[in-house]
């Protein structure tokens, strides 16, 4: 009996298993190796890349708006012109335009699209250049917002991995909301809120399938298909994101035929009151560069409100216009001379709150401000200091004073030996009233209260007042030698029309940044400074001057104001500052090189006729309203010539207030 065994395998030969063994541990290194290239090529180029692992990273450079009293845009500050907005107020058909021409495999790939990528590599190479790219949103996100616009291999390395990093990180929304957000669409337009007000004169929200099309055609060249440029290149440029748009299905080939054949009308939306306020907020983009510096303010996104009033402002800058234009025919202005400046401020004297402010005729040729900067002589618009100051010492407004002639020696090392003031008029009155000499602005009584009661004093009443500006420590005082601005001179007239109370302007009433932060609010700030019987006693001397003195011009307003004309001596200055209960305003006209207006070109002709326009458009409609009288306020019956008591010889009588002796002073 036979028996079968089966043969062994055949074994390997050792040299086999050597060479096998030998080409596993190449193999294990090579994976080794490659995996270290790539993690050292990955570090390498990764290194120092910005991140952007959340949309509230993307930060972007927007628009700072200042916003008037009742919200209308009345300056925008910015580097970039962008107003970012959410995705939740993009048209779905705009946002799938731009997916259709930019990126249609958007919802597919994780960043890198591999296919156009292989695309745009051929023909780079057949072109033997960099022509073409293969960027996704997202690559276009990482190229405009985080890296270079240069175009080489490493820049895409970097960007490719940018972009798929982000992928990771954000939503395909949040991706979209910052595509949208950022890109450039030309004309100084950033992302599509910009560009939809800057061609169609709309917000995104309100576009249409054509105008959503033409939008989406603007990335690859803005300039080369710009609407307002080359109409026609940019029509047949919309007519290729349609048919992109069919062929992702978005939608169907009529809808794309219609819009095609819709007319663009291009709209821009020019903001003409940007134009209305050039000085007030050229006095607020000072201000913020100061206090937030200035990448906050051409790139922060701050929204600033203003009790501006528009409609305050435009009239404040008409009447500035007629006024100067009424001196200049009567004064033969000839072209080429040097042209006449005005300047007018108004505010609430109650809040501070600045409601039209004109520094000047032409922005455009310099931005001066006249109402803010410049320090010009007041003259006779002074004195009102000076007799407030009076009444709070021992006068009163019938206490009497003798208008006659006065003259000093000077010091030695004056340049002359004597001073001698006189009225404007050359004319003398002998004994006049307080009330009588204010309201027809008589200097030599003026200085005689000055002198009696004391330059220094009177320095720091003003001060108290308001007056910032250096003030000349001797009698030129009184007709007002040192140089004030307007602004500071209105502020404190309306300590008088605010019943002694000091109220600071108010330019901002806050300002918030673009997360919504208010960084700042300003309330009025009040401090009684005078006793509200004091800031009546002027009110009612300065109404005087309005209804029977200097400032008889504005009567015409018809309505109870009180107010005070200012001239210097040489007539280089004129100027009106006056009120009503709830509004003051002052006035200045005069030349920048100071040169003389002209003889007769006091503040009642060149100043106040500019008040009174404004006050008439301003008021008109309004209800009348009288000064409301304080506490401790009487009136008397007294003898309108000598300012006494009634007696039997009295010829005319009239009725004066006083400061009541037995009511206590408030202040």
């Amino acid at each position: 009996m036979t028996s079968e065994t089966s043969a062994p395998p055949p074994r390997k030969s050792p040299g086999k298993r050597k060479v096998y063994w030998t080409l596993f541990c190449v193999f294990i290194v090579l994976l080794i190796v490659s995996a270290a290239l790539l993690a050292g090529f990955y570090i390498y180029f990764s290194k120092g890349l910005p991140r952007l692992t959340s949309v509230k990273d993307y930060s972007p450079n927007v628009v700072t708006q200042v916003f008037s009293e009742h919200g209308e845009v009345i300056a925008e500050f910015f580097v970039e012109k962008r107003y970012a907005i959410p995705i939740e107020d993009m048209p779905t058909e705009l946002i799938e335009a731009f997916i259709a021409a930019e990126d249609a495999r958007f919802f597919e790939h994780q960043g890198v699209d591999l296919f156009s990528i292989m695309r745009a590599l051929i023909k780079n190479i057949t072109s033997m250049d960099i022509v073409q790219g293969g960027s996704t949103i997202t690559q276009q996100i990482t190229k405009s917002l985080l890296l270079t616009p240069e175009k080489s291999y490493a820049r895409k390395i970097k960007e490719a991995i940018l972009a798929y990093r982000i992928e990771k990180s954000l939503s395909k929304s949040d991706i979209l909301s910052i595509y949208l957000n950022q890109i450039y669409l030309g004309h100084r337009s950033y992302g599509i809120e910009a560009a939809a007000l800057t061609y169609f004169g709309k917000t995104a929200s309100k576009l249409n399938l054509a105008e959503s099309a033409l939008l989406a055609g603007l990335p690859k060249a803005p300039s080369a298909y710009s609407p307002i440029r080359h109409l026609n290149r940019a029509k047949r440029r919309q007519r290729y994101v349609l048919e992109r748009m069919v062929q992702r299905r978005y939608i169907t080939e009529d809808e794309a035929r219609e819009a095609a054949e819709v007319p663009i009308v291009i709209i821009s939306a020019e903001n003409k009151n940007i134009t209305i306020a050039p000085y007030f907020t050229e006095h607020l983009r000072n201000y913020l560069k100061r206090t937030y510096g200035p990448e906050m303010l051409y790139s922060g996104g701050l929204q600033v409100y203003t009790p501006l009033n528009l409609f305050m402002q435009k009239t404040a800058q008409q009447a500035v216009e007629a006024g100067l234009a009424d001196f200049e025919k009567r004064e033969g202005y000839q072209e080429g001379e040097p042209r006449v400046q005005g300047a007018l401020v108004a505010m609430e004297p109650q809040t501070g709150y600045i409601k039209a402010l004109v520094g000047g005729v032409n922005f455009l040729e310099n931005q001066f401000n006249r109402a803010t900067q410049a320090r010009r002589q007041p003259g006779s618009a002074f004195k009102p200091f000076v007799y407030a100051a009076a009444l709070d010492k021992y006068y009163t407004t019938t206490t009497l004073v003798i208008d006659s002639p006065l003259i000093f020696t000077l010091e030695p090392d004056n340049d002359k030996e004597f001073w001698e003031p006189r009225n404007f008029d050359l004319k003398y009155t002998g004994p006049v009233t307080l009330r009588k000499a204010l309201s027809a602005s008589r200097n030599i009584v003026t200085i005689k209260i000055l002198q009696d009661i004391g330059v220094g004093y009177v320095i720091n009443y003003a001060r108290t007042m308001g007056i910032t500006s250096p003030l000349n420590h001797d009698l030129s005082l009184a007709l007002g030698s040192s140089g004030v601005s307007l602004l500071e001179l209105t502020r404190s007239y309306a300590v008088f029309a605010n019943q002694g109370l000091r109220v600071e302007p108010v330019f901002i009433t806050k300002v918030v940044d673009r997360d919504g932060i208010v960084l700042e609010e300003n309330k009025p700030r009040l401090q009684q400074v005078i006793s509200s019987q004091t800031a009546y006693l002027m009110t009612s001397l300065l109404t005087s001057v309005v209804n029977e003195g200097t400032g008889r011009k504005v009567r015409a307003l018809k309505r109870p104001c009180a107010g005070k004309t200012g001239t210097t001596n040489d007539v280089r200055d004129a100027w009106f500052v006056g009120y009503t209960p709830d509004i003051i305003a002052g006035t200045w006209v005069g030349f920048d090189n100071q040169k003389p207006l002209g003889k007769n070109e006091t503040g009642a002709v060149a100043a106040s006729p500019i008040w009174l326009n404004f006050m008439q458009e301003v008021l008109e409609g309004t209800p009348i309203k009288t000064f409301s009288i304080p506490g401790g306020i009487v009136f008397m019956r007294i003898d309108a010539e000598t300012g006494k008591p009634v007696t039997p010889l009295t010829r005319k009588v009239t009725f004066e207030c006083f400061k009541d002796p037995l009511f206590k002073d408030t202040l």
